[in-house]
């Protein structure tokens, strides 16, 4: 594989939209997604109202790349190699004797080889992108409640409400039927919780467009919603910029499901039609698969083989199964490169002048965690030189091998040339070659590390 890519080569540029075109202001909207949870969790389900009281300290336990044991309300942080680097009983963190006892340096029991190993099963759930952490803080608190009413319980079966109030937040008809707390509040005051697009960013995505380039957009929100974040980070004109428009994708399986299993719907005032056998013309649509989109754009490029890359920031939704099923390059947003680079504390607000929201303001959610240490690497417990016992995590070596490259943000790159010459992730170059303009600080440091 060539050592380099660049924009230039390829012949159709798509986007997921939620934190990589829209990018979003974290401390504000995960404050806002806890709520959404919490509030339903208490009213509805009945649990502890104590869940409604977060302190900004609590955001530390928000990190990317954990995963949680549905059964027992352990959360875990994974070496490359499956074995368990840290562990917490809900936000209490496992001492290394304990953690030591109950994973000891073997594969943790849900662990498969294969990076791509799915996010959601029915005995865990991986968090991998920023409206997912506010979720695992809720469900680390709801296990400490748990616990501490009876009395150090040991398994556990809340995720049934989590499911119950992800549906009544974000189901398909929520923004249209104003229900929850989600959509309300966004459409309340979309400034307060998104960045409108950056001059460059926006220059850069009609440069691609002038450069003959097809621009696609693929998400898994509804189309309402959609058409609101677009509408507020582009402005009114947004659909002149893409040939086709896929909302409600519902990834992975947009690229994992074939073609009989999730068909493209037309769309008419935000409502889905009819299913479609083939996908004959560029437009808006819903749902849909990867292998009908590419049927489309061979007969839109007149190429046997289009050459696509996909900006996403999610590794289990987007990253993964579009090199995996699609053989697409892939380029992932990390805010992590950004967190751990120009972050500093802001100076707290009056209580007076907080919203109703502010009151426990997160820190930033790409920023590092105390409690869990880097997203990128750790040291392995327990082993008395801290020098030799570095490894990667899982979630780091996932980046090397199924991202093309790595951007803190679009606006990172929107005013290079289009035949920049990235370095890309590969075998054959260093770890941290693919993460532009600079790889996360502790790699640098750290260039030599074990990998196993």
């Amino acid at each position: 594989m060539a050592q380099h890519f660049s924009l230039a080569a390829c012949d159709v540029v798509g986007f997921d939209l939620d934190h990589t075109l829209c990018r979003y202001n974290l401390p504000e909207s995960a404050v806002l997604i806890y709520n959404s949870f919490a509030q339903f969790l208490v009213k509805e389900k009945g649990y502890d109202k104590e869940l409604l009281t977060v302190t900004p300290e609590d955001w530390d336990f928000c990190c990317k790349g954990l995963a949680l044991d549905l059964e027992d309300g352990n959360f875990i942080k994974l070496a490359d190699n499956g074995t368990v680097l840290r562990a917490s009983h809900g936000t209490k963190m496992m001492a290394p004797e304990a953690l030591a006892e109950e994973y000891g340096r073997k594969e943790w029991k849900h662990f498969m080889s294969d990076a791509g190993m799915a996010c959601r099963s029915g005995k865990y759930y991986f968090y991998d992108n920023y409206f997912d952490l506010p979720g695992a803080l809720l469900c680390a608190r709801v296990v400490d409640s748990l616990t501490k009413q009876n009395n150090g319980q040991k398994t556990f079966d809340f995720w049934k409400d989590i499911v119950a109030g992800i549906q009544h937040n974000y189901k398909m008809s929520a923004f249209k039927e104003n229900c929850g707390i989600y959509f309300p509040e966004i459409k309340r005051d979309p400034g307060r919780y998104l960045h409108t697009c950056p001059e460059s960013v926006k220059k850069w995505l009609q440069q691609l467009k002038n450069a003959g380039k097809i621009l696609l957009l693929i998400t898994s929100s509804h189309s309402d919603y959609c058409r609101l974040l677009c509408e507020y980070i582009l402005g009114n004109d947004f659909t002149d910029l893409f040939d086709i428009v896929i909302t409600n994708a519902l990834k992975p399986g947009f690229f994992s499901h074939l073609p009989s299993q999730r068909p493209f719907w037309t769309l008419e005032n935000d409502e889905e039609q009819e299913a479609l056998p083939s996908l004959d013309k560029p437009g808006w649509y819903s749902q849909g698969n990867a292998v009908h989109l590419y049927e489309l754009l061979k007969k839109m490029t007149g190429k046997n083989d289009p050459k696509v890359v996909y900006f996403g920031d999610s590794m289990h939704s987007d990253i993964f199964p579009a090199r995996h099923y699609s053989n697409w390059e892939t380029v992932l947003i990390l805010e992590e490169l950004r967190g751990d680079r120009d972050w500093k504390p802001e100076e707290s607000e009056p209580l007076e002048k907080k919203g109703k929201y502010e009151g426990s303001k997160a820190k930033p959610l790409n920023t590092l965690s105390k409690k869990w240490g880097s997203f990128f690497i750790d040291s392995v417990s327990g082993l008395e030189s801290t020098e030799d016992s570095l490894v990667y995590t899982w979630s780091c070596k996932r980046i090397s091998t199924y991202s093309t490259i790595a951007i803190p943000s679009i606006e990172a790159i929107a005013e290079l040339p289009l035949d920049y010459k990235f370095s890309r992730f590969s075998s054959s170059n260093s770890k941290t070659a693919g993460y532009y303009p600079n790889p996360p600080l502790i790699l640098s440091n750290n260039e030599t590390l074990t990998s196993k």
